[in-house]
């Protein structure tokens, strides 16, 4: 079966948690903008993503992540800042997540979500 993007893959992968409701909403949410820029989506239980990142599944399921066709691999609110340095109007969101002080709060922010996706994602009723 063919991830989403693979036909026009030039920037790499987009790896999210199929186990999230909000990861797997919000993804594909962002479909069009991330095709559009050479991304394909694939969820990070798919068998080739385990075995691409060599990571136990309680760690590889942490984060986000963002394999690139070089092979270089990102994770969490990095994968996200590479990601929206491609999109053009998310480009006040990037460089918030890039100044100094402005990085950290970020990061945060999204350690806080990433940590508490499942029950955010239960308590909307996302499945």
């Amino acid at each position: 079966m063919k991830a989403f993007g693979e036909n026009k893959l030039s920037a790499g992968w987009i790896l999210y948690d199929d186990s999230c409701g909000f990861c797997r909403r919000g993804v594909w949410f962002w479909e069009k903008a991330l095709r559009r820029r050479g991304f394909g989506i694939a969820a990070l239980q798919e068998p080739w993503v385990m075995e691409k990142l060599k990571l136990p599944p309680v760690i590889l399921l942490d984060d986000l992540r963002l394999l690139l066709t070089d092979g270089t691999h990102l994770a969490g609110a990095d994968a996200y800042r590479y990601a929206m340095r491609r999109i053009w109007w998310t480009t006040p969101l990037y460089l918030f997540s890039v100044l100094p002080g402005c990085r950290w709060i970020f990061d945060s922010a999204y350690r806080l979500f990433a940590q508490n996706r499942h029950r955010l994602s239960a308590a909307c009723g996302l499945k």
